[in-house]
């Protein structure tokens, strides 16, 4: 069980795995004001960077979960990077089977609700793990402006338009599903120009290294295509957050 090496030759450099800054990040750290001894659970995790920067920030403790061996191993050297690897654990497994032996106060999927089946599925999952007055962090995608043919869908990496909904449309989604928003945070478009470029430098050193390589002909094209399609599609009409949920009651 591995996700593909394009997934990881893509990323090789980043450290977030979604567009997202460091400073993004830390941002939504600090609005949710999360006390020391946080317990989180943190669903398709990647390399760890939320886990392992808030245990050293926000003195939470948690367990991370994910499909990538590179990126739980990369995970895990950030943790003892940061020294924070008395507090994060991260395990190589399926996050779509994972729950948490005891409730926690914060369950997380940034950017994979894939895991799911999608938003409602996700939330589901999620709450399996959660305690009743825990907070959900769900990292997900939405249109910015309103795509105004199927190849500026296609050209967001969506089959039809009605994958996404606009943002006040998931935001109301999440209401229908029984949550209460109490926080969010946006990407910008720097922040995705920081995601998706970063991958056009990774495919390209890559492919100077491996020329011969069975996958070179794939990522070559995809270089050629990426920028273009980034700067006339992605960039213009794909939003993106992470969104803090609290389950509403009475």
């Amino acid at each position: 069980m591995d996700l593909p090496r394009s997934f990881t030759i893509r990323e090789s450099s980043h450290r977030i795995l979604n567009p997202f800054t460091a400073d993004k990040l830390a941002t939504l750290g600090r609005a949710l004001a999360l006390p020391p001894g946080t317990r989180m659970l943190d669903l398709a995790c990647g390399k760890g960077e939320m886990l392992c920067t808030w245990a050293r920030d926000h003195e939470v403790a948690g367990v991370g979960v994910d499909v990538s061996t590179v990126f739980t191993a990369a995970a895990r050297e950030r943790a003892g990077e940061l020294g924070v690897g008395d507090r994060v654990t991260f395990v190589h497994g399926d996050a779509s089977a994972y729950v948490a032996d005891e409730p926690v106060d914060v369950a997380s999927c940034v950017g994979a609700t894939w895991i799911g089946g999608g938003v409602p599925g996700t939330v589901e999952l999620l709450g399996r793990s959660l305690r009743p007055q825990g907070m959900m962090l769900i990292g997900e995608p939405y249109w910015r402006l309103d795509p105004p043919d199927q190849a500026t869908v296609e050209g967001c990496y969506m089959s039809a338009k009605d994958e996404l909904s606009s943002l006040p449309g998931l935001l109301e989604r999440f209401g229908e599903l029984g949550w209460d928003v109490v926080e969010m945070v946006l990407a910008d478009q720097d922040s995705w120009d920081r995601y998706a470029a970063a991958q056009w430098l990774n495919l390209r050193r890559w492919l100077d290294a491996n020329p011969g390589d069975e996958l070179a002909g794939e990522l070559r094209a995809e270089l050629t295509t990426a920028p273009v399609r980034h700067a006339r599609y992605q960039r213009e009409y794909l939003g993106w957050g992470v969104f803090a949920l609290m389950r509403r009651s009475g």
